[in-house]
């Protein structure tokens, strides 16, 4: 992943479905009869469409753009067994502070149609090929864009926690643990497939104002240390190299006056394995936050890759002022332990999302100029 004399782009993982997509998602998510082969091939066809449109835009690190999942989190209840109690669902404190707007959050139909049965059994991996099946598919559609790098997300033992509430262990501790060796398969199969693996964990900060939202910030740093610990277990046998991670305070248009500060937690998130970190770094909460490495030093080994374009606007970020932010970045932490990406997945959930489609690419475009931009002034 070295940067090779620029800016190297990417984004979060999860791109908009089309529409005949979103149906069989919803369909399957239902319960409703299906041919399988033709949603697999359905969903083949997808990958290859977002994969190209991708390589278009001019992106270095590409992915499946999620299609074959109804979530970024909620599918592992589909590859682990253990999750056949009722359904769980959680308090944002932000919007409890807004009704209107919760009423417009939770109106989503991506929402809907989402499963998350508690955990009411041990965890045990279900489907052992679902993930190869998905890495397949991204290798095939990869193969005529040379020069690519392949990325690949799955769920994190602390955001699974997160959706599926625990019924069965005696503590959140043997929970996430056991969560943990569950999706040590999904990520080792990732990772033999030469895909670099991204962890989703937006448990290490979005959870602070849902999950854990009646704790103190003190209380919370340390679910966010044991979450962590479940991290590094179940990533043990990958290279740091080969591991990148994202966190977020939630991809939803919500006030966010409740989001946790990063610097609050920075010093925790050095602690995981993978040695690229994800984060927020464009929209109005967030996007002062680059500041704080005037105080604080990146550890040897590790990349930042900060959002410069956001997921919840259809405005298209102008070139120059992704240029900018790009910029903020190597000038504090050296131009070498930079990438740029995305705030967050641009559909989180199947048939959810605030931008357009078409809107979509043309961001991812312009990512890829600004990071053109930044890159000659920093490679003269």
């Amino acid at each position: 992943m070295a940067n090779a004399g620029r800016f190297l782009t990417t984004h979060v993982g999860s791109l908009p479905r089309e529409d005949d997509l979103i149906e069989i998602m919803f369909a399957k998510e239902d319960g409703l009869p299906l041919d399988l082969a033709a949603v697999d091939a359905r969903i083949a066809e997808a990958v290859q469409f977002v994969v190209d449109r991708q390589a278009e835009a001019g992106l270095d690190i590409i992915n499946d753009g999620e299609q074959s999942k109804p979530s970024y989190a909620t599918y592992i209840k589909d590859r682990l067994d253990g999750f056949g109690g009722t359904g769980n669902s959680f308090a944002f404190q932000d919007i409890e502070d807004y009704p209107s707007t919760k009423d417009r959050v939770f109106s989503d139909p991506g929402r809907k149609h989402r499963k998350t049965p508690a955990c009411n059994a041990p965890i045990t991996v279900k489907d052992m090929t679902a993930v190869d099946r998905d890495a397949a598919s991204l290798n095939a559609a990869l193969a005529k864009h040379t020069g690519k790098q392949a990325f690949m997300s799955a769920a994190s033992p602390g955001v699974t926690a997160l959706f599926f509430r625990n019924d069965y262990y005696d503590s959140d501790e043997d929970y996430v643990f056991a969560l943990a060796e569950g999706l040590r398969h999904e990520y080792e199969a990732i990772a033999a497939q030469g895909i670099i693996l991204q962890v989703d964990c937006p448990d290490l900060a979005m959870g602070r104002h849902t999950q854990f939202r009646e704790l103190d910030l003190s209380g919370f740093r340390d679910k966010m240390a044991l979450n962590i610990e479940a991290l590094n277990r179940a990533t043990a046998n990958i290279p740091p190299e080969q591991l990148r991670m994202h966190m977020c305070w939630g991809n939803y248009p919500g006030p966010h006056h409740c989001d946790v500060p990063f610097r609050d937690i920075i010093d925790l998130v050095w602690r995981a394995r993978p040695h690229a970190i994800q984060f927020e770094a464009a929209n109005p909460r967030h996007a002062h936050e680059f500041t704080m490495f005037e105080e604080i030093k990146l550890p040897e080994g590790k990349v930042l890759i900060p959002g410069v374009i956001e997921c919840q606007s259809n405005y298209i970020e102008h070139p120059e002022l992704i240029a900018q932010r790009i910029a903020r970045y190597a000038h504090l932490v050296g131009r070498d332990n930079v990438m740029a990406g995305a705030d967050c997945g641009f559909s989180i959930h199947v048939g959810s999302g605030s931008v357009d489609r078409s809107v979509v690419w043309a961001k991812m475009a312009a990512l890829a100029e600004g990071a053109k931009i930044a890159s000659a002034q920093f490679w003269p």
